[in-house]
């Protein structure tokens, strides 16, 4: 199996412009599980409310002014807590939704996205959902995995991850 470990991302937040709440994963990532809350946040005028526990990402447009070597500009990044996690390069567009790839920060683990995120004035729209996919060990064979995910040759690894949630992380609220 080339793909390991599974978590969702929804918009859930009502205040926050780019916050994404984990709502479904494998829990187990330790990159990502290392960053849970410690600390729970109550809800204020201007900030949204954190559970211990709860997985947030932030999914930004970055700076890509900072590196004048970089050869390729990223769409978007991932950070927790401004830390940057990693830069998200698109890869192609089926429908409605963006396939795209990144490497974790200071690892060798790819990640592979899936999402549909709709932004008006720099806020994401409800509705927006991020699919990330975490291949250990792969950061060096990005492109092999995009071909592979266009080839339809990932589709039964991605299933049978969505098939071992664990539990959903953060309840998203219904109207």
């Amino acid at each position: 199996m080339i793909l390991t470990d599974y978590y969702r991302f929804e918009r859930v937040a009502k205040k926050a412009k780019h916050r994404m709440d984990c709502t479904a994963s494998t829990e187990s990532y330790p990159e990502f599980e290392n960053r849970r809350a410690t600390k729970a946040y109550r809800e204020t005028e201007k900030r949204d409310a954190i559970k211990i526990g709860d997985l947030i990402i932030y999914w930004v447009i970055p700076d890509n002014h900072m590196r004048a070597d970089r050869k390729r500009k990223a769409d978007r990044s991932i950070t927790i807590k401004s830390d940057n996690l990693s830069s998200v390069y698109n890869w192609q567009r089926e429908g409605d939704y963006w396939f795209a790839f990144g490497d974790f920060k200071g690892t060798t683990d790819a990640l592979l996205f899936i999402y549909q995120v709709k932004e008006v004035d720099a806020t994401i729209q409800a509705g927006a959902v991020i699919e990330v996919f975490v291949a250990r060990g792969k950061s060096n064979e990005c492109n092999t995995l995009c071909n592979l995910y266009s080839d339809g040759e990932l589709d039964e690894e991605m299933n049978a991850l969505r098939q071992q949630v664990t539990k959903s992380v953060t309840e998203p609220e219904r109207p």
